[in-house]
């Protein structure tokens, strides 16, 4: 990466920009219609109720919530990834960064999109707005779903402008090798950049301040979002390790994520000279770290239950394990802990197609993880007589695939359309081992 000229990265990232060819087209198309049918489920939901869904008593928190949660973590990663990294100079982040960026503002986006789903009655949401209304109603600030208003509508405010402040060089990059109506989008879009001397010092400035500002809000809203679980009494749920757990996971699940969105975009780019077999193993050595982490937060949720001597947190936990849902259970922890170890051995964290599949199965794993922490307390609480089983329907798997089918769609849109690795942080890096312009 270091061999790489100026001008090589300029060429490599803005031949990413021109005109697609036809098999990009077909999958926007299929991932349209993949919106355009979860679209209509949501809206048949709305219509019909939530009974469409496998929610009951005692679960009242299905696979939206999951999904939520799920979304949060990949979302909070991102930005923690690349504000973490370029604090600590990491050269690796550079050319993931962009992408790592992008994942967070539409990951959070499809996040904020199903408690809207969940809440079934779409409209009320007016009510939990800090705004006069005509039954002067004001929000309930002790509310989880409060909560979560607030810590999405506070990181996503955070992460576009930290994600847009690194983008602005590089549309003027696009804007001065660019003609007609695309040169007049990006003259707007770099805000009368020209690269004297005083916009970079005052760049240098506000990405750092952003990138210092992102990594303790990360970690503070994430949190936020496990005392949605944490403030609850029920067994499973009710302990002081959920803050750094969910940040683990978070991290864990996002690391994983960029794996799955790198690979494919390296190949179907050209971004081998890039994006290369060391960047790539770089990230699988960090997922190692991480899921040390989460296999240790999960050692000390069992034995914090055995140690409290608690019959019900005890018992909690054994049917965890051993109950009704104890597949998903073990599929967590081989998925999240056991397999990427893997990547302690070079030949699988040097290989393209073992990165790709690793990466798949610790989203997998992350996804269980939060059916596990959601379903399997809410089924098994206190009182036996109040115990009950849920399984999700198709219908949610549906609205489920909606989310992903819109998070893919948008993607696919920002690297065809916008620098999907950032040439300023290319040159920079190029520049400091020795390259030449």
């Amino acid at each position: 990466m270091s061999q790489l000229s100026f001008e090589q990265i300029n060429t490599t990232v803005l031949n990413t920009l021109e005109k697609p060819n036809p098999a990009y087209w077909r999958i926007i198309a299929v991932l349209f219609l993949g919106i355009m049918i979860g679209l209509g489920f949501w809206v048949y939901q709305i219509i019909f109720g939530l009974g469409m869904a496998g929610m009951n008593t005692p679960v009242h928190w299905g696979t939206y919530l999951i999904n939520f949660v799920f979304w949060v973590g990949i979302a909070h990663s991102g930005t923690l990834i690349s504000a973490i990294l370029f604090l600590f100079r990491a050269g690796w982040r550079n050319p993931i960064a962009r992408a790592a960026e992008t994942m967070t503002v539409l990951a959070v986006m499809i996040a904020g999109l199903y408690p809207l789903i969940h809440i079934g009655r779409i409209w009320v949401i007016f009510y939990m707005l800090p705004l006069p209304n005509q039954r002067l109603l004001w929000p309930n600030f002790q509310s989880p779903l409060m909560f979560d208003i607030v810590a999405i509508s506070t990181y996503f405010t955070v992460s576009s402008l930290f994600w847009f402040t690194g983008l602005i060089p590089d549309f003027a990059i696009v804007r001065d090798r660019s003609e007609g109506i695309k040169k007049k989008i990006f003259t707007v879009l770099s805000l009368g950049w020209t690269g004297k001397s005083g916009q970079w010092l005052n760049y240098s400035r506000g990405y750092l301040f952003f990138a210092a500002l992102a990594t303790p809000l990360v970690i503070s809203v994430h949190s936020v979002v496990s005392w949605d679980f944490a403030l609850g009494v029920i067994p499973g749920w009710h302990t002081t390790i959920f803050a750094p757990y969910f940040v683990a996971g978070a991290i864990h699940s996002g690391l994983a994520m960029v794996l799955t969105l790198m690979i494919p975009l390296r190949k179907l780019f050209k971004y081998e000279d890039i994006i290369t077999i060391n960047v790539l193993a770089s990230v699988a050595k960090t997922i190692v770290f991480t899921g040390l982490i989460v296999g240790f937060a999960y050692a000390t949720e069992l034995f914090i239950a055995w140690y409290s001597g608690n019959i019900i947190e005890q018992e909690s936990f054994r049917w965890r394990a051993f109950g009704d849902y104890a597949p998903q259970y073990w599929i967590m922890v081989i998925c999240n802990t056991l397999i990427p170890l893997l990547f302690l051995f070079k030949r699988f964290r040097t290989s393209i197609v073992t990165l790709f599949v690793i990466s798949i199965i610790v989203n997998l794993g992350m996804w269980m993880e939060r059916f596990v922490i959601i379903i399997g307390s809410v089924a098994h609480d206190f009182l036996p007589n109040a115990w009950g089983l849920y399984s999700p329907p198709w219908f949610e798997f549906v609205l489920m695939g909606f989310g992903f089918c819109i998070f893919f769609f948008l993607f696919l849109l920002f690297a065809k359309h916008l620098p999907s690795v950032s040439m300023t942080e290319m040159k920079e890096h190029v520049h400091h081992r020795g390259g030449h312009s």
